[in-house]
C-alpha cells in the first residue's frame, strides 16, 4: 500500500488535522451509543491527544530510520518545527579523499555469500560507483570515528515536553 497524502504547510506536517480526524471517528462511533457514551468518548479523545501525538511522532521516527537504512550517504531526521514534525534528508558530509600514497596499494581477498555480493553490487549501482569504490567507502565509514555535525558537538535524540 502506498500512502502519499498528508496535510502539509511549508514542508511541515500538520498533525492537528489527523488528530481531529481521529477524534471525529471516535465521536461517530460513540454516537451509536447513548449520550453518556458520546460524552465519555469526547473526554477520552481529549485525554488521548498528547499520547496520540507522541505515538505519531514515534511512527515518523521509525519511518525515518527505515528510510535512512535505504539511503546511501544521507540520513532522514524528524525535526519539530513549531511543535509539528518535519522529515528532513541530511546528506552525509563527504569523506576526505585518501592520501595519494595509499591509493589502492593494498589487496585483500574477501569471500562473501552470493546474496550479500548481489546486494553490494546493487548498492554500488544505485550510487553510480564500482563495487571496489563502494566497498572502500563503506569500510572507511565503518572504521573512522564519527565527526560531529557542523555547529554541534553532541547529538540528542528523543521526545520532550514543555
Amino acid at each position: 500500500m502506498i500512502l502519499t497524502s498528508y496535510r502539509c504547510h511549508s514542508d511541515v506536517m500538520q498533525l492537528d488535522g489527523h488528530i481531529q480526524a481521529l477524534r471525529d471517528d471516535l465521536a461517530r462511533l460513540a454516537a451509536l451509543g447513548d449520550e453518556a457514551t458520546a460524552r465519555a468518548a469526547e473526554l477520552l479523545a481529549v485525554a488521548l491527544e498528547p499520547a496520540l501525538t507522541r505515538r505519531v511522532q514515534e511512527v515518523l521516527a521509525e519511518a525515518a530510520l527505515e528510510l535512512t537504512s535505504q539511503l546511501g550517504r544521507s540520513r532522514v531526521e524528524v525535526r519539530l518545527t513549531g511543535g509539528e514534525p518535519e522529515l528532513v534528508v541530511v546528506p552525509e558530509e563527504a569523506d576526505e579523499p585518501a592520501p595519494a600514497a595509499e591509493a589502492f596499494s593494498a589487496r585483500i581477498t574477501l569471500r562473501l555469500p552470493e546474496s550479500l555480493k548481489a546486494r553490494i553490487e546493487a548498492a554500488a549501482a544505485r550510487e553510480g560507483v564500482s563495487v571496489n569504490t563502494w566497498l572502500v567507502q563503506a569500510l572507511q565509514r565503518a572504521v573512522e570515528p564519527r565527526r560531529p555535525s557542523a555547529g554541534s558537538r553532541s547529538r540528542l535524540s528523543g521526545y520532550g515536553r514543555s
